[in-house]
């Protein structure tokens, strides 16, 4: 008898079976890979208008309480009270090991206050984490039930305002409530400008009616939305990050406030200044495969003689680009952008580059 847990499915699921979606599983969920148009469309459309994801397989937890600031410091490195009201931080949650067991975005809503948005397949684990946390604070730590979609792309303000809700006055990582049981922040995980807007399921499919009866937005799924973060440079936990790197290792050591790596508190710190005063051994780089044929998380980098130095963590073509374009582990040493790496795809060598991150320009509205 299988033990498998049971698919979860989108709240707006018949929403996206009408549109035409091909489904597959993603992180427990049943979740739209793409629609009719297709990766291709759905992605140069997000770059040159407005893309709708469904994200609501993201989980939000709602932390208020006098020790909520103490709270989040403890568990991230994070200066939660020198955030701004209305201010959005990424960061991360670490095992004692400096280990990255999920990357958050945290904001801070109120004096005690906050919004912290999980990625789906970490957002038990992170749950039991942080309640293990929570005993020693003033704190509550709640689960919200919400549909999370994100409008991405140079027309989503636009399209924002006309669909009645004006949310111009925020700036790239901030965020707002603009109507009971709504979180509104600007951000995103394509590398243009967009929101990402939490409701409640009541609100939901109309507001994402309204969305789509613009001519400038369309559905884009999960495999769209994987190549516009890779164009991006922005990481996928569980491929790029995991409990075995490091964020001097992953490069975003700048999530981390420069104080705090030398005299933090939260959980891993001793481990991570051991590891920034030691020298990360490896880092993690944009890589350029030669030719049209995207490499895959997974393949091994080797050097010219074969000898293994690297791994891909992420890869696929890039539309926007116009070459496949892949992120992955290597050496130090090897790090620099131009050096000549190898892998190998079907038994065919291919030569890729390191290259600088992004691929394609972020264009976030920046305060």
């Amino acid at each position: 008898m299988s033990d498998t847990k049971p698919q979860k499915h989108l709240p707006l699921e018949a929403l996206h079976e009408d549109a035409g979606a091909r489904f597959g599983a993603f992180a427990g969920w049943r979740m739209p890979l793409t629609y009719p148009a297709g990766v291709m469309k759905e992605h140069l459309h997000t770059r040159e208008s407005a893309g709708l994801f469904d994200i609501s397989h993201m989980q939000l937890f709602e932390v208020e309480g006098a020790g909520a600031a103490d709270f989040l410091s403890r568990a991230c490195p994070l200066d939660a009270a020198a955030l701004r009201e209305g201010q959005s931080k990424y960061t991360v949650l670490l095992n004692e090991k400096a280990g990255i067991i999920d990357d958050l975005i945290v904001t801070r809503l109120g004096e005690n206050r906050f919004m912290v948005v999980a990625n789906a397949g970490n957002a038990d684990k992170d749950e039991a984490h942080f309640r293990a946390i929570a005993g020693d604070f003033d704190v509550s730590f709640t689960p919200l039930e919400r549909v999370l979609l994100a409008l991405q792309g140079p027309d989503a303000e636009a399209v924002m305002i006309a669909a009645g809700l004006d949310l111009s006055d925020l700036t790239f990582m901030t965020g707002t409530e603009p109507r009971e049981g709504w979180f509104a922040a600007r951000s995103g995980y394509t590398g243009e400008d967009g929101f990402e807007i939490a409701l409640p399921l009541d609100d939901a499919e109309r507001f994402a009616r309204t969305l789509l009866d613009d001519d400038r937005v369309q559905w884009v799924g999960l495999a769209a939305r994987d190549s516009l973060r890779l164009e991006a440079g922005l990481c996928l936990h569980g491929q790029d990050l995991d409990e075995n790197t490091d964020p001097a290792s992953a490069a975003i050591l700048w999530a981390v406030p420069k104080a705090l790596r030398e005299e933090g508190k939260f959980i891993g710190a001793l481990a991570l200044q051991k590891i920034i005063a030691d020298g990360a051994k490896e880092k993690r780089v944009g890589l350029k495969p030669e030719g049209r044929q995207p490499v895959r998380a997974g393949a091994p980098l080797i050097n010219e003689a074969g000898e293994k130095i690297g791994r891909v963590t992420s890869g696929g073509f890039g539309p926007s680009a116009g070459h496949p374009v892949a992120m992955g582990y290597v050496a130090k040493t090897l790090s620099e952008p131009g050096t000549r790496l190898f892998t190998e795809v079907r038994g065919n060598r291919i030569a890729l580059d390191v290259h600088s991150l992004p691929f394609t320009p972020q264009r976030y509205k920046k305060g």
